[in-house]
């Protein structure tokens, strides 16, 4: 799946992003965090907070490896992973939505306090990072992509 994408390199342009070479190593540890974040939300005794903690950092380090696959780093914003995944991963714009959501959730709770865990986007959530580890862990080794 090799790919180099107008819109990354818009993404860049507009300094949201930026090129870096994939590294092998660190896409296998955000891969193995996010799949140890999947694997914690099985513990039955976690609040809805901690499972949605979980959820989220599960995906937002999926999201990251899959830009990392393609030789792109965010800049500053933790949210330009998330605005990647279209040019990044095969997933809906559905699924897109739900990371959005979340991570906007994510945000009141860090940095206002507002912590409203609605259980359906937590299930949503959830859902989506799995596709999301789904999704990645199919990409195979990375590899030099020609920018």
């Amino acid at each position: 799946m090799t790919m180099t994408s107008p819109e990354l390199d818009n993404l860049v342009r507009i300094n949201v992003l930026k090129v870096e070479a994939a590294d092998q190593d660190e896409f296998d540890g955000l891969l193995k965090l996010g799949r140890t974040k999947l694997t914690d939300l099985a513990k039955t005794s976690l609040s809805p907070e901690s499972q949605f903690d979980l959820a989220y950092n599960a995906a937002h380090a999926l999201a990251l490896a899959a830009l990392r696959w393609h030789g792109f780093r965010p800049n500053e914003n933790r949210f330009a992973v998330f605005q990647a995944l279209a040019h990044t991963t095969d997933l809906g714009v559905d699924v897109r939505k739900i990371l959005s959501k979340s991570h906007s959730a994510r945000n009141r709770a860090e940095y206002q306090g507002v912590i409203e865990i609605n259980e359906g986007l937590l299930v949503e959530l959830i859902d989506g990072a799995q596709l999301l580890l789904a999704f990645v862990e199919k990409l195979g080794p990375v590899r030099n992509h020609d920018k």
